[in-house]
């Protein structure tokens, strides 16, 4: 099995650990929660899907956001 590069919105790449910024408000399905845009996420964890990590927030425990919405911060 080949490593996947996960990579931000920028093009830098992701690895566990990091900390992300939004870019944009988010809402989260099934819930009536947004996530506003400039949002620091700590500790982020690569699942393994392409495009995709797995987080936590205040407002939202066991999180994915797509990368396409994030930076490194």
């Amino acid at each position: 099995m080949s490593l996947m590069e996960i990579r931000d919105s920028n093009g830098t790449e992701l690895h566990d650990g990091d900390s992300v910024t939004l870019i944009k408000d988010l809402k989260v399905k099934g819930t009536s929660e947004t996530i506003k845009r400039g949002t620091l996420v700590k500790n982020i964890r690569l699942n393994g899907r392409d495009g995709e990590i797995e987080c936590n927030t205040k407002q939202v425990k066991g999180l994915v956001l797509k990368t396409e919405f994030v930076k490194k911060a």
